[in-house]
Formats: structure tokens, sequence, C-alpha cells
């Protein structure tokens, strides 16, 4: 079990990524799971996922979401506010 810890973000708050593959990329935050610490940013570590057809007449396809990301890659972006 992880213990809740304190966010220092909140849902709307621009953000800047300041680790990982998106480094210095700004977003908004649009939603936090406090039991993880994870937070997912508009626009920011973009995954793919590739969906097998399930009926003959249906079509594969690969969507595009956002990952979520630690909020201890990130900070409050106060110039953006």
């Amino acid at each position: 079990m992880h213990a809740k810890s304190k966010m220092h973000v909140k849902i709307g708050d621009n953000v800047k990524i300041i680790a990982g593959f998106d480094k210095n990329k700004t977003g908004k935050v649009i939603k936090i799971n406090p039991n993880t610490g994870k937070i997912i940013v508009k626009g920011v570590n973009f995954k793919f996922k590739h969906v097998k057809p399930n009926t003959e007449n249906e079509v594969g396809e690969i969507k595009q979401f956002e990952a979520p990301i630690h909020h201890s890659n990130v900070k409050l972006n106060l110039n953006e506010s």
C-alpha cells in the first residue's frame, strides 16, 4: 500500500516538466491520482496502444493517450498562470 503523499499541484495548474523525455515542455494538469502520486498533463508523455479488431468488419487502430507522470518530475509554472 502506498501512503498518500501531499501534492504540490492541483487540477488546472500550469506545470513545466523538469525530468524525463518531455523535459522543458509545459502543460495543464487534467487529472491527479493521490494514491500513486502521479498526474496526467495535457499534451505531455504520449503513449500508443495498438488495438486489434474484435470482429471481421472492424478495423484495427492505434490509439494515442497521455500517460501519467510522477508529481516530483514537474514544477509549477508561475509565468503562465
